[in-house]
């Protein structure tokens, strides 16, 4: 009679526990229970490359406002700066949007004009609104 009592508790004992690690590892899977601490994986918050891309394109149209409405008598470094600083924002949307350009090594003048038409365009193909 006792052994027959302890094969009785056993089996009890493995079907309650079977029902339970189930239930247990149903609400894991759906997303209800959690694993214990020293078994959950670590993630590393996600640290994005560089500035939003809404950053980038609102730059573009003040810098390219700007750059559009220099007066007439203003110092050429204004003119120039507000050149560079367009172009490093161009750039920047470039990579971002992982358009090849070759804008840095261009030299200044009409061959950097160039491409700096060539990469607007090419922004804009990629969905970009980037001022003329």
């Amino acid at each position: 009679m006792g052994t027959s009592l302890l094969h009785l508790g056993a089996i009890v004992g493995g079907v309650v526990g079977s029902v339970s690690l189930a239930g247990w590892v149903a609400r894991l899977v759906f997303g209800s229970a959690r694993l214990p601490e020293p078994l959950r994986r670590r993630r590393e918050p996600f640290v994005p490359a560089g500035r939003p891309l809404e950053h980038v394109a609102a730059d573009l149209r003040r810098l390219g406002a700007q750059l559009a409405h220099v007066p007439a008598g203003a110092p050429m470094a204004r003119r120039r700066g507000l050149q560079a600083a367009y172009d490093d924002v161009l750039a920047e949307a470039a990579r971002l949007l992982e358009v090849p350009h070759a804008l840095d090594a261009v030299p200044p003048g009409r061959p950097r004009d160039v491409e700096r038409l060539r990469l607007q365009a090419a922004l804009a193909d990629a969905g970009l609104a980037v001022p003329d």
